[in-house]
């Protein structure tokens, strides 16, 4: 089964998305954003979600954190839950 391995910050708008995603290609630290601001439980983990394969996370959440490089950071994604950052870890 594939597996992906992920973190996310989860805010409630998309100004608020696109501010962190900037924040982040400036360098600042995405963990230290995730723990900070993400209102999701993961935070206190720097926003990690851990290993999940598809079929585990809402469509458009999995649909970008399987797109993604290792490495990258999503455009924000827009679920019924607010706007993720996603950055793929593994």
């Amino acid at each position: 089964m594939e597996q992906v391995r992920a973190r996310h910050i989860l805010v409630n708008t998309l100004t608020e998305a696109m501010d962190y995603y900037n924040k982040i290609n400036g360098g600042e630290d995405f963990g230290v954003l995730a723990k900070n601001f993400s209102r999701c439980p993961s935070s206190q983990n720097g926003g990690d979600l851990g290993l999940f394969g598809r079929g585990q996370m809402v469509k458009p959440f999995e649909d970008a954190a399987f797109g993604l490089e290792v490495g990258k950071v999503s455009l924000p994604v827009q679920t019924q839950f607010g706007y993720h950052l996603i950055q793929r870890t593994q």
